[in-house]
């Protein structure tokens, strides 16, 4: 008996931590931070490659995919919840 209730307190350890990694992906996921960081990277990066290709305006031009992806991220959410409303 003794044997069995270790086991499920082992059990319980391992998905109380599964459940920590989990919230903490999901904050990340869903984090500010995230965002603005990939907006910067994708901002970025377009410029770099509108200026290789001898785009005239590269810094405007890179504007649209970074806007793109921030306005794909903030309408994601109520995209989802849209979606999932729908499932039921």
């Amino acid at each position: 008996m003794t044997d069995q209730i270790k086991k499920l307190e082992t059990r319980i350890k391992d998905l109380e931590a599964r459940n920590k990694r989990v919230e903490a992906d999901k904050a990340w996921e869903t984090s500010l931070f995230r965002i603005l960081t990939i907006t910067a990277i994708t901002y970025v990066i377009a410029s770099f490659v509108l200026k290789l290709i001898g785009v005239e305006d590269f810094f405007l031009g890179a504007l649209i995919p970074t806007i793109g992806y921030f306005l794909s991220v903030q309408s994601l959410p109520a995209i989802k919840r849209w979606w999932i409303s729908r499932q039921k």
